[in-house]
């Protein structure tokens, strides 16, 4: 069992600053989704940025030091979750940023497994501990954080059945499948298979899964992993798959997938944030009770 998240949000939210096809937005909702960190948009009540609902669910399912991984301009993280670059107090949580800097020849971040990588080198102390790793701009459950916390396995992943994803087709279609063994330990990773593709691969439920990006590391088993990522070919970046399908070559048993049956609501786009205000709505207190 351990106590640290690391929260990913150092990204450049590219597809949420494209222009909307949706005429819901409001000119502050527009202004906020150009400008913002896509974590940072208010979509709550009490114009709360999503990201206080992701803490909301962190500190419920037990995790008590974040690790905020930011870019170079992130001074709004600062204005709503403490100026301090470590040991902000949040309601009850503890806080600390982690700057995830962008190379000299380069024009964006250079990828999630680079966020990772710098966040651990900021804080060193997380290479003798266990840390879950998620996105920001993903609402994970307390159930699937919880999950992750508690599992004695060293390192593991929330294995996501596909059908219980409540997104368009042609997203869901996208989603990259993960090949499972008949104890639920990660195999590989196939990107974009067709459907007859990924029916080959269901797992002992018969249900096709899929990652939504979070994760358990273990700090002294995976540093050289993320210290040592390849870039991606296609896509210029260094990824957190990448890390994990390097140690799976090593270890068959390196990575557990955990299933869950669940909707994982995010902020991809501009048309996704009247849909997560109405979860938000329908799923949540009016006030958090911290």
């Amino acid at each position: 069992m351990h106590d640290n998240l690391i929260i990913l949000a150092g990204g450049m939210s590219s597809r949420m600053k494209k222009n909307s096809t949706s005429n819901s937005l409001s000119k502050e909702e527009e202004s906020q989704a150009n400008e913002r960190s896509k974590s940072l948009i208010s979509v709550g009540n009490d114009d709360r940025p999503l990201l206080d609902y992701l803490l909301y669910n962190a500190k419920k399912a037990g995790y008590k030091n974040i690790y905020i991984v930011i870019n170079e301009k992130g001074t709004l993280f600062y204005e709503l979750y403490g100026q301090k670059k470590a040991n902000n107090e949040f309601h009850g949580l503890n806080i600390s940023f982690a700057i995830q800097y962008i190379p000299e020849n380069r024009v964006k971040p250079f990828g999630t497994a680079d966020a990772v990588y710098q966040a651990i080198e900021q804080f060193p102390e997380l290479n003798n501990k266990q840390y879950t790793i998620c996105n920001s701009d993903n609402l994970y459950s307390e159930n699937a954080l919880k999950l992750l916390r508690e599992t004695k396995n060293q390192n593991a992943f929330i294995s996501y059945d596909r059908d219980a994803l409540d997104f368009s087709t042609e997203k869901i279609l996208g989603f990259a499948i993960m090949n499972l063994d008949s104890e639920n330990y990660l195999k590989t990773i196939i990107e974009k298979p067709s459907e007859a593709v990924a029916n080959k691969h269901k797992d002992m439920e018969g249900k096709i899964r899929v990652s939504m990006n979070i994760f358990k590391f273990d700090g002294k088993s995976m540093f050289l992993y993320l210290k040592n990522c390849p870039v991606n070919p296609d896509r210029n970046e260094k990824e957190i798959p990448t890390v994990v399908l390097n140690s799976v070559k090593e270890n068959a048993k390196a990575f557990l997938g955990i299933p869950i049956s669940e909707h994982v609501p995010d902020l991809t786009s501009k048309e996704d944030i009247s849909l997560l205000k109405e979860y938000l709505q329908n799923h949540f207190p009016e006030n958090l009770k911290w």
